[in-house]
């Protein structure tokens, strides 16, 4: 695999791992703190694409590319992707009778 495949797949990579840790985080925020399904929702998109977005840039930036052009990069190729995924993420949490209300020792809240 040449240097700008692996660079593209260890974006990739960042950027799921990092949507999927913002996501849970703000899940496990918004439920341990007691908030509303929407502000609990709100907390894990923005985390998701914070946290995405941050990870997605620190292999562009270790390839040499300086931060405002990785963080350019980052926002063109990662902003649908993201979406999706919170989109599906969330409205599967959404759907899923009980599941915003379980709490976090209850299985159903780490099955959704």
């Amino acid at each position: 695999m040449n240097s700008r495949n692996r660079m593209a797949a260890s974006a990739t990579l960042h950027c799921l791992t990092g949507c999927a840790i913002g996501e849970i985080a703000g899940l496990m925020i918004g439920t341990a703190l007691g908030l509303s399904t929407g502000i609990t929702i709100l907390l894990a998109v923005g985390l998701a694409f914070l946290f995405g977005y941050a990870l997605s840039t620190l292999p562009l930036i270790q390839a040499g590319l300086g931060f405002t052009a990785a963080l350019s990069v980052v926002f063109a190729a990662d902003t649908l992707s993201i979406a999706v995924m919170e989109i599906v993420d969330n409205t599967v949490m959404a759907i899923i009778p009980g599941a915003m209300d379980s709490g976090l020792v209850n299985p159903i809240f780490w099955i959704a």
